[in-house]
C-alpha cells in the first residue's frame, strides 16, 4: 500500500504551518500544562489533515492485472457485426479468469456495452451488441475516449479496436496522441467489409445563378462496384425532368444533360439513380440548386374564371410577366412559390385554397420576401372566410370587424357529424372550425352545438357567448364514434334554433356521410323558412350524400359546399358566419380619402374616381392606410410582413364594385406601383452559403457582398428545410465579410437560407435568399480509402499491435500491467478534521480537573447508595410490627371462640380498640419521624461535595424528593387502614 498526492506543491503549506505551531505555544497565555499542549496538538493535527486533503492525498494498492477494453465499430459501413461479436466472444472465453474486459459499441457517438469486469460473457459463439448508437456516421475517436476513461478507473491496461478504418468524421489519430499520453496502447483487427452490389451518386452539379430562358448542363458523377445498366431521373421541384438509361462501368463514370431554365425562382434538382440488386439505395440521390432571375413574375389566383382581365392587361403593358390559375392548382412545394415576385389573389375563398399552400404563401412572404396582394369582391376578406388564417397573418388588415355595434343580433346551431367516418383528422378539423366560429361571433350572439350518430345530442345547448372558453372546451371533447342520422340531428338543431330570440337565424350542418334512414326534410326546410330560418350544409369527401346536402341548402335558402380537402372546413365555417352579417359588405358610392402612403400620395394627385361597394376590415396597429372610406374602414392599405410586403384593396377590380375604377386611365399605372411595391427589396446574389457537414452538424459559412456587413453587423438567417420547418440562426463574423454558424442536421436535401439584418427575437428585415445543400453521409459512398493504413496509424502511435482477425485469443496475449488502485478518503479526513475541531473546543472551554470531577461523582453515588438502603431498612422494620400485630389479633380470635377468655363488654372492647389505634398511630409516626430524620441528617462527606460541586447537591436534593414522596404515601395507607380497623369494632 502507498500514496499519492495530485497536488504536491500542497504540501508548501507544511512550513508556514510549522511557524503556526511554534507562534501557538509562545502566545497561548490562557491555558497552560497538559490543556495547553493538548489544544496545540490538537489544532497542529486539524490543520495537517486539512493540508492533505488540499494535496488530494490518496491512498493506493498496486497489483498486476490484465484490463482490456474490445472498441466495435458499429457504423452503416461495418456488415459484419455477428463477425465482430463472434471475434469479441472467442477473445474473452480464451482469457485468464483474472483477466477483466469491456465493450464499447461507436458509430457517430460511443455507448458502453460491458463495463470493466471479469466476469464471463453471455451467449453461445457470439455477443450481442444492445447499445443504440448513430450509425450513420464513422467517428472512432468517440470509442477510443470512452475506452480510455474506462481504463484509467482501472489504472491501465490496452484497447482493441476492430473496425474497417473508414472513418468520416472526428479526428482518431488525435485521440491516439492522448492515449499515448496516458499510457494506453491501442492494438487494431481491421475488418474487411464484404464488397456489395452498389450504386452511387456522388455529385450533382448545377451553376448556382441562372437567366431565364438559358440552356445549361447537369454534371452527374456516379460510382458503381459492377458494370451493367441503369436508370437515370432528373427532378425540378419534383417535377421530373427527364428519365435515362445508361450503361455503367464499374467504378467512376460522369454524365452530362442539357435542360433550359424556363421559370425564375429558386429551384431544387435532384437526381436519381436505379439499378437492380442494388443493395444499398441510401446513397441513390443527389441533391442541387439555383436561382433562375428574369423579369419579375406575378402569380394570378382568381376565384372566378376569366375575372382577372383588368390586372393582366394593367401587368401587360408594364412588360410583368404573369401566371393566372384557379385556386386549386396552388402547388403544395414552398420552392414554387418563392419563384414570384409577387402572389395576387383576386376574390378568391378560403374554402378553396388547401391548408397547405395557403401556409406556404404566408411563409413565402414572411421568409422569402415574395409580395402579397389581396384583392376585394363577395369571396375575399372576412367573407372568403379568412379569418385566423395564415394569409390574413400576412395582410395589414384584420378579417373580423372590432367594435362594430351595429351587426344584428345572431343566432347559431352548428349540427356535426361525429360518426366513425369523420375519424383520421375530419373531426379534428371540423371542431377546429367550430371554434373558429365561435371566436367570430360576439359575446351577445347565441350558439348551440349539435353531434350526431345514430342519435343527435346537445354538446352546447343554445347560450350566450359569456363564457367563451367554456363553449370551446365542450367543443373539443367530441369524439368520433357510431353511425350517421341526419333526419333526427337536423330536427333536433331547428327546435333548439325555433327557441332562440335573435334577428338573424341560421344553421350549419357538416357531414361526410348518408343518412340511414329516409324522411320527409321538407317538414323542416319549410318550417325554418316560415320563421325566417337559412341552412347551409358542408359535403365532406365523395362518400356524402351530396344530392340530399345539396336540395337542404336550397330549400332552406342557405348555400352548399362540396369540399375533398377537410383542411378548408375552417375557412368555409368562418365564411358561413361572416355572410350571416351583410354589414361586411358596405354599399355605397363615395370618393376614397386621401391617407398616408409615401410615394404612393402622388399617384392621385389628379383626384380619384368613386366607389360603389366595398368589405369592410379593420386596420392593424402597424399598416400604412393609403385610402380611407368615409365609415373609416380602410380601402388601401399595406404594410411589411417580415421580409415581404403585403397590400389590401377591399374594394374589386372586375368592374362590379368599382366600375369608375376600371374605367380610369391611370389604373394600368396606379395598380402596377401597387405591385411593384410589393416585390422582394434585394440585390442580385449579395450572399453565398457553403456547408461543410462533420457528423449530423453542419458549419455554415456566409460569404456576404452586402455593403455595411461588418464585424458589428447583426446578420440573422431563416433556415428552412424541405419540409418547410423554419430555424433562426445567428451569424457570427469571423473574418470580413465572412460568417459562421452551426446547424444540426437530419435529412440530406436542399436547404434555403433568408439571411439579413435581425436578432434570433425580432424578424429579418432586407433579408436576402441563398441555399447549400447538404448530401448524404459519407458512411454510404463506396468505399475509396484505405482503412487498414490509418489503423497502422493508430496502433504505431501508441505502440500497439496489429492483431489478426483469424485469432481472437491473441487478445488478450499481453504482459501483465501494474495497476494501482487508488482509494478517496476526502470525505474522511473532513470527518475527523471536524471532530478533532470540536474536542479543541471542550480542551479549550472546560476548566474543571477531570479528576476531580470523577471523584465528586464518584462521592454521589455512594452517598446516593447509603440512603437508600436506610429506607430499606425502615420500611422492612415496619412490615415486621405490622405482621406482630396480626398474629396477635388473630391468636385472641382464637381464644374468644375456644372460649378460654370471657367476652368483654362493648365499652371494654371500645376502649382496648382505642388503645390499639393510638399505639399503632404513634408506631407509625414514629416510623415516619425515623424516615425523615435520616434523610435529614446529612453526612459530612455528603456536605463537603455539596460545598464543592453542585451537581452533587442537585443529585441528593432530587433523592431527598424521591425518598420523602415514599414516606408520605405510606404514612397515608396506614391512617387509612387504622380508620377501617376503628369503623369494624
Amino acid at each position: 500500500m502507498g500514496f499519492q498526492a495530485e497536488f504536491p506543491l500542497a504540501f508548501l503549506l507544511l512550513l508556514p504551518w510549522l511557524l503556526y505551531i511554534v507562534w501557538m505555544f509562545k502566545m497561548t497565555l490562557r491555558l497552560r500544562g497538559r490543556r495547553k499542549i493538548m489544544s496545540i496538538v490538537t489544532r497542529s493535527i486539524i490543520l495537517l489533515l486539512l493540508i492533505a486533503i488540499a494535496a488530494q492525498v490518496q491512498p493506493y494498492i498496486e497489483r498486476e492485472q490484465r484490463s482490456l477494453v474490445f472498441v466495435a465499430d458499429r457504423s452503416e459501413s461495418m456488415r459484419a457485426d455477428k463477425r465482430i461479436g463472434k471475434w469479441i466472444n472467442e477473445a474473452w472465453t480464451a482469457k485468464e479468469e483474472a483477466d477483466r474486459g469491456g465493450i464499447i459499441s461507436s458509430g457517430l457517438n460511443a455507448a458502453v456495452e460491458r463495463t470493466v469486469t471479469n466476469k464471463n460473457l453471455t451467449g453461445d459463439t457470439e455477443f450481442n451488441f444492445q447499445a443504440n448508437v448513430n450509425r450513420n456516421y464513422t467517428d472512432l475517436s468517440q470509442g477510443l475516449q470512452l475506452a480510455g476513461a474506462m481504463l484509467q478507473k482501472e489504472g491501465g491496461g490496452r484497447i482493441v479496436l476492430l473496425s474497417d478504418g473508414a472513418e468520416n468524421t472526428g479526428d482518431v489519430l488525435r485521440q491516439a496522441r492522448m492515449l499515448k499520453n496516458a499510457g494506453i496502447s491501442v492494438d487494431v483487427v481491421h475488418i474487411n467489409t464484404s464488397v456489395v452490389t452498389d450504386t452511387s451518386i456522388e455529385e450533382l452539379n448545377v451553376p448556382a445563378a441562372l437567366k431565364q430562358g438559358e440552356t445549361f448542363t447537369f454534371e452527374i458523377a456516379i460510382n458503381s462496384t459492377f458494370a451493367g445498366q441503369a436508370q437515370l431521373r432528373l427532378f425540378a421541384d419534383d417535377t421530373e425532368l427527364s428519365v435515362s438509361d445508361i450503361q455503367l462501368e464499374r467504378g467512376e463514370n460522369r454524365y452530362s444533360l442539357q435542360s433550359v431554365a424556363l421559370d425564375p425562382g429558386f429551384h431544387r434538382f435532384r437526381a436519381e439513380i436505379f439499378t437492380a440488386g442494388d443493395e444499398q439505395p441510401a446513397n441513390n440521390t443527389a441533391h442541387a440548386f439555383s436561382r433562375v432571375s428574369g423579369p419579375p413574375n406575378v402569380l394570378i389566383v382568381e376565384g372566378v374564371q376569366d375575372s382577372s382581365a383588368n390586372i393582366e392587361a394593367a401587368l401587360q403593358a408594364s412588360v410583368i410577366r404573369y401566371e393566372t390559375i384557379m385556386p386549386e392548382q396552388l402547388s403544395v412545394e414552398l420552392a414554387q412559390y418563392a419563384a414570384y415576385d409577387s402572389i395576387i389573389l383576386n376574390n378568391v375563398s378560403a374554402a378553396r385554397i388547401a391548408e397547405k399552400p395557403m401556409e406556404w404563401i404566408a411563409k413565402a412572404v414572411s421568409d422569402y420576401g415574395v409580395g402579397l396582394m389581396m384583392v376585394g369582391g363577395d369571396e375575399s376578406f372576412g367573407l372568403g372566410g379568412y379569418f385566423k388564417t395564415p394569409v390574413e397573418r400576412a395582410l395589414p388588415v384584420y378579417m373580423d370587424l372590432q367594435g362594430r355595434k351595429q351587426i344584428p343580433s345572431l343566432g347559431l346551431v352548428l349540427v356535426i357529424d361525429r360518426s366513425g367516418s369523420m375519424s383520421d383528422g375530419k373531426l379534428d378539423l371540423a371542431k377546429e372550425a367550430a371554434m373558429r366560429t365561435i371566436e367570430l361571433l360576439r359575446d351577445t350572439d347565441t350558439v348551440g352545438v349539435v353531434a350526431f350518430d345514430s342519435s343527435p345530442w346537445w354538446v352546447v345547448k343554445p347560450t350566450k357567448l359569456t363564457d367563451r372558453q367554456a363553449v370551446l372546451d365542450q367543443i373539443q371533447s367530441i369524439q368520433p364514434e357510431g353511425g350517421t342520422e341526419i333526419f333526427s340531428a337536423l330536427n333536433e338543431g331547428y327546435e333548439g334554433l325555433n327557441k332562440l330570440d335573435a334577428q338573424r337565424k341560421h344553421m350549419i350542418l357538416l357531414t361526410d356521410g348518408q343518412s340511414s334512414t329516409n324522411a320527409n326534410y321538407n317538414t323542416i326546410t319549410d318550417a325554418m323558412n316560415e320563421k325566417n330560418m337559412t341552412l347551409s350544409t358542408i359535403a365532406v369527401g365523395e362518400g356524402a350524400d351530396q344530392k340530399l346536402l345539396e336540395q337542404l341548402a336550397k330549400n332552406a335558402k342557405g348555400r352548399y359546399y362540396f369540399t375533398k380537402d377537410e383542411s378548408t372546413l375552417p375557412a368555409i365555417f368562418s365564411r358561413e358566419t361572416v355572410m350571416m352579417s351583410r354589414t361586411y359588405v358596405v354599399e355605397q358610392t363615395f370618393t376614397p380619402s386621401i391617407g398616408q402612403a409615401g410615394e404612393w400620395s402622388s399617384l392621385w394627385r389628379n383626384g380619384l374616381p368613386a366607389i360603389h361597394a366595398y368589405i369592410a376590415t379593420t386596420p392593424k396597429e402597424t399598416a400604412e392606410i393609403a385610402l380611407w372610406t368615409p365609415e373609416g374602414d380602410p380601402l388601401l392599405a399595406r404594410w411589411s410582413y417580415g421580409s415581404g410586403r403585403a397590400v389590401a384593396w377591399t374594394s374589386d377590380l372586375s368592374g362590379k364594385w368599382s366600375s369608375q375604377w376600371v374605367q380610369w386611365a391611370e389604373l394600368p399605372k396606379v395598380f402596377v406601383d401597387w405591385v411593384k411595391w410589393t416585390f422582394p427589396q434585394f440585390e442580385r446574389a449579395p450572399y453565398s452559403i457553403t456547408a461543410q457537414v462533420n457528423g449530423n452538424e453542419a458549419k455554415l459559412t456566409v460569404h456576404s457582398q452586402a455593403e455595411g456587413a461588418g464585424a458589428d453587423s447583426k446578420l440573422s438567417a431563416g433556415i428552412l428545410n424541405q419540409e418547410g420547418e423554419s430555424e433562426r440562426k445567428r451569424l457570427m463574423p469571423v473574418a470580413p465579410g465572412e460568417f459562421e454558424t452551426k446547424l444540426t442536421v437530419t435529412e440530406p436535401g436542399v436547404y434555403l437560407a433568408q439571411i439579413g439584418q435581425g436578432d434570433s427575437q425580432s424578424s429579418i428585415q432586407n433579408g436576402n435568399t441563398a441555399g447549400f445543400v447538404i448530401p448524404y453521409s459519407p458512411e454510404y459512398r463506396i468505399a475509396n480509402q484505405d482503412g487498414l493504413k490509418l489503423l497502422e496509424q493508430v496502433a504505431a502511435t501508441t505502440t500497439g499491435r496489429i492483431l489478426d482477425p483469424t485469432d481472437p485469443k491473441q487478445a488478450f496475449q499481453f504482459e501483465p500491467v501494474l495497476t494501482r488502485q487508488v482509494y478517496n478518503w476526502t470525505h474522511g479526513l473532513l470527518l475527523a478534521a471536524l471532530l478533532l475541531w470540536l474536542l479543541d473546543i471542550a480542551i479549550r472551554r472546560l476548566s474543571i480537573s477531570w479528576k476531580r470531577r470523577f471523584q465528586l461523582l464518584n462521592q454521589t453515588r455512594k452517598t446516593k447508595l447509603s440512603i437508600e438502603r436506610d429506607n430499606e431498612r425502615a420500611l422492612s422494620d415496619h412490615s415486621s410490627s405490622s405482621v406482630s400485630r396480626l398474629k396477635e389479633r388473630k391468636s385472641e380470635a382464637v381464644r374468644f371462640y375456644s372460649g378460654d377468655n370471657p367476652p368483654r363488654n362493648r365499652e371494654e372492647k371500645g376502649q382496648s380498640g382505642e388503645a390499639s389505634g393510638k399505639r399503632d398511630d404513634e408506631k407509625k409516626v414514629n416510623v415516619s419521624i425515623a424516615r425523615n430524620t435520616s434523610l435529614q441528617v446529612p453526612t459530612k462527606e455528603v456536605e463537603r461535595a455539596q460545598e464543592n460541586d453542585p451537581r452533587v447537591a442537585r443529585e441528593l436534593d432530587s433523592s431527598r424528593a424521591n425518598m420523602q414522596g415514599k414516606a408520605d404515601n405510606g404514612a397515608t395507607i396506614n391512617r387509612l387502614l387504622a380508620a377501617k380497623n376503628r369503623k369494624k369494632r
